[in-house]
């Protein structure tokens, strides 16, 4: 009867040993694959990760160049400002009394103009030989470190004309941009209706929105024109003072 219950409790073991796979191998799998499926999210995190690191090195890069470009361009134009426009000048020694260190003090300095402009008062004046439109003639002007001719005074209305050739027209710096007669100076000079030289009759025409300086009716005066039929053109600078 003992041996029986032996018996007995050897088969009950051996059928709880074979049921074992049945209630412990999906559990077991499942803890098999866990590991592969934290891999696999590990990598896409990583994959991830370089790339955003790849996106923002491509972008430092190409910020840092295009800021190298314009510090270049930049150091360029400063050096280009740098060096003398006009590199032969003709000078005068003038007495000028210098008001802006004090105590008041004068002293001697050259007054300077570029070779072939010619000097009145504290300005130079060049009369160009060639024929271009406004917009061409003043960008001519700015090019030589000067803009086109403004006019401030009778004298310097006369100075102006008297050596000029009577069968061309001069452009100078006054314009209507917008043709509603508001007359601008290149110089941003306020616009004096006092101290203008109009030809009788002029200005005739909105369409004629930049200014010559002709000779009509045996007298130098202003006209309106059309601003890009080609003229010639007078440039005004301010004379370049050297200390001694």
């Amino acid at each position: 009867m003992a041996s029986e219950i032996t018996y007995a409790e050897v088969k009950f073991k051996n059928e709880s040993t074979g049921s074992i796979p049945n209630s412990v191998f999906p559990a077991a799998l499942e803890e098999n694959t866990t590991p592969h499926k934290s891999n696999h999210g590990f990598s896409k995190l990583l994959f991830a990760s370089l790339l955003i690191f790849l996106l923002l090195t491509i972008s430092f890069c190409i910020a840092f160049i295009i800021f190298f470009q314009k510090y270049s361009q930049l150091s360029e134009k400063k050096r280009i400002t740098k060096e003398p426009i006009h590199t032969a000048l003709e000078c005068l020694k003038k007495n000028r009394t210098m008001q802006d260190v004090p105590p008041l003090t004068t002293e001697r300095v050259w007054s300077c103009c570029p070779k072939n402009w010619k000097s009145f008062g504290s300005s130079c004046y060049f009369v160009s030989t060639e024929q271009k439109s406004w917009q061409e003639s003043e960008k001519n002007c700015s090019g030589m470190g000067a803009h086109l001719l403004v006019i401030n005074s009778q004298e310097e209305q006369e100075f102006i004309t008297k050596d000029l050739r009577k069968n061309f027209a001069y452009y100078m710096g006054l314009s209507d941009p917008e043709g509603q007669r508001h007359w601008q100076w290149v110089d941003q000079t306020p616009y004096n209706k006092n101290v203008t030289f109009w030809h009788p009759g002029e200005p005739s025409d909105t369409v004629e929105r930049c200014v010559i300086i002709n000779f009509s009716r045996k007298t130098w005066g202003w006209n309106d024109a059309r601003c890009p039929q080609p003229q010639h053109s007078i440039c005004k600078m301010k004379e370049i003072f050297l200390r001694m």
